[in-house]
């Protein structure tokens, strides 16, 4: 690291439009302020999120030009990038960003990889492929896990060096999260937030509201964009649902508070900000029991996690529906479990220890 300069950090992202992985990061930077300098590469040119970063967070996006596949051509492209740049410490976020973990192989900067699960193609068993690129790119980097699932995959799988690997679970501002004293809206509201991709299966949460509005009053309203959207709003008016489609939400807290009860759909998860972020604003879930939500959450609202089975789902929702007192105990009972586990300080000082381990070595 260069003396009495502060340490530059090179973050490789598939995108950094709004998720999981660029939430995490802008909290991160918000929080360690001018403490470091970053840069960031959008792999696909996208930088919508950029606006959550606070003023004082010394960070600059780059635009580098590489092939789209694999190659040893595009691996030698991000050789010399790297090289010109000269960061401190690379992070590389999840499978989209794996070729420069490889082109870093060979160059050997200290290295953090995030990995936050995956996509539709890998929802139900791992790509061999993948799983040996992971073995050779990441076999020198300190790994970043949230969920207990990923680190087992991690370990027994992907057979990455235990001491590399680092169990570092999601946390959030449950302050900004707080739950409302009472719901204005005469109906209930059952609530999604969640990018609209086809591994959130929201198709899968309309379709479990069809089974049920025949006999249950209730709203349904999701929060979030993405290429499904225009499909799910067709499927919607298909199954004659009142549904509203909030697309991108600057500040999802207040949504929330809306809301009577959260669902997720899900094929895949590991450990979703969203149900965190339900869970502090005292909402009970109602999800798909995929990753890390079983342990999440809390025991009272165990029994209501289902199979990828949107009859399974229409019934934990029409329960949760039929005994609003109940709903609402299981909410505060799953505020209690994010004061307790899920905090926003807990995460923010595990990462820098992180970080500042990875500076130091």
């Amino acid at each position: 690291m260069r003396r009495n300069e502060r340490p530059r950090l090179l973050h490789i992202f598939p995108t950094f439009s709004a998720g999981g992985a660029q939430a995490r990061f802008v909290t991160l930077a918000n929080t360690f302020g001018p403490d470091f300098s970053h840069q960031i590469i959008a792999l696909d040119g996208d930088t919508s999120y950029a606006d959550r970063l606070q003023r004082d967070v010394d960070v600059k996006f780059l635009k580098v030009r590489l092939p789209k596949r694999t190659s040893w051509a595009k691996i030698c492209k991000i050789r010399e990038v790297l090289r010109q740049l000269n960061p401190d410490l690379l992070i590389t976020s999840n499978w989209g960003t794996v070729d420069w973990a490889l082109g870093n192989c060979w160059s050997r900067f200290k290295h953090i990889h995030m990995e936050d699960g995956f996509g539709s193609a890998e929802q139900d068993r791992q790509i061999y492929r993948r799983v040996l690129t992971r073995r050779l790119a990441l076999r020198r980097a300190q790994v970043v896990l949230p969920s207990r699932v990923l680190w087992t995959l991690a370990h027994k799988t992907w057979r990455l060096p235990r001491e590399h690997l680092n169990y570092i679970p999601n946390g959030i501002d449950h302050q900004r999260f707080r739950p409302t004293a009472f719901s204005s809206e005469q109906v209930p509201i059952i609530g999604c937030v969640a990018a609209l991709r086809p591994e959130k299966n929201i198709a899968r949460l309309l379709r479990a509201a069809a089974c049920l509005k025949e006999t249950h009053k209730f709203r349904l309203v999701i929060a979030g964009e993405g290429p499904e959207r225009d499909r799910l709003e067709g499927l919607a008016r298909s199954l004659a649902l009142n549904v509203e489609f909030l697309g991108n939400v600057a500040d999802p807290a207040p949504v929330y508070r809306r809301f009577a009860i959260f669902s997720l759909a899900s094929d895949t998860e590991q450990m979703p900000l969203s149900v965190l972020e339900a869970m502090a604003s005292a909402l009970p879930i109602a999800a798909t029991c995929v990753g890390d939500i079983h342990s999440m959450v809390a025991e009272e609202n165990q029994e209501f996690l289902t199979s990828r089975d949107e009859i399974a789902l229409a019934k934990s929702i029409g329960s949760l529906l039929d005994d609003p007192a109940r709903a609402h105990r299981i909410g505060w009972a799953n505020r209690r479990r994010v004061d307790v586990e899920y905090g926003q300080e807990l995460m923010v000082q595990r990462w820098r220890v992180m970080i500042d381990g990875c500076l130091s070595s």
